[in-house]
């Protein structure tokens, strides 16, 4: 369960208490091979592109009124594939982008996301506090549109997501396996569907 103490007073909002749908983007080659790419505009690769037509057939017969995309092609080209499925529009908020990790873009992981969340920001990087408003203020806004909301974004979003309820951000979410997220008496539960 998630615990839902998701104001954490720096003015981004509180996430409201609707339930909603979460995907993170398929695969790229940098996942693959463990590079960090932030705000680069890294494609699908095969592996992706198939993954994110799995979570389409997986989410066909789902009730979905809304998909929200990060810019980023990896995210909103997933999102497509579930938009052709559902007959729906993708709408795009830049909010919902990857962390902008600014010099290490491109380059190894090593454990750089740990330390980034302990406040280690790189050259030109967004700070991780800064990072978690962005992402939230784009949730809160998909969360204004008519339910049920699927947004499709990236592993560091669901991390923002994950620090909004109180949780450790360490845990990283699949690529291409969609959740439901669901609030109840405060607190919120994630489902694998």
């Amino acid at each position: 369960m998630f615990d839902a103490a998701n104001d954490t007073g720096d003015g981004a909002g509180v996430i409201p208490s609707v339930p909603f749908y979460f995907l993170r983007h398929g695969e790229t080659d940098w996942n693959r091979e463990h590079r960090l790419q932030g705000n680069i505009d890294v494609p699908l690769n095969a592996t992706g592109l198939a993954q994110a037509q799995a979570a389409a057939e997986q989410l066909a017969e789902i009730e979905i009124a809304t998909i929200v995309a990060s810019p980023l092609s990896r995210a909103r080209r997933t999102a497509e594939f579930v938009a052709t499925a559902k007959s729906l529009p993708v709408e795009i908020d830049p909010a919902l982008a990857e962390c902008a990790l600014g010099v290490r873009e491109g380059t190894p992981e090593d454990g750089l996301l740990g330390r980034w969340h302990r406040g280690e920001t790189p050259e030109g990087a967004e700070s991780f506090v800064d990072f978690c408003r962005r992402a939230r203020t784009g949730i809160i806004r998909s969360l204004a549109r008519p339910a049920p909301v699927l947004i499709v974004a990236h592993g560091g979003v669901f991390t923002a997501l994950r620090v909004a309820f109180g949780l450790a951000p360490e845990t990283l979410l699949a690529n291409a396996v969609p959740v439901y997220l669901l609030p109840h008496d405060g607190r919120w539960s994630l489902a694998k569907l």
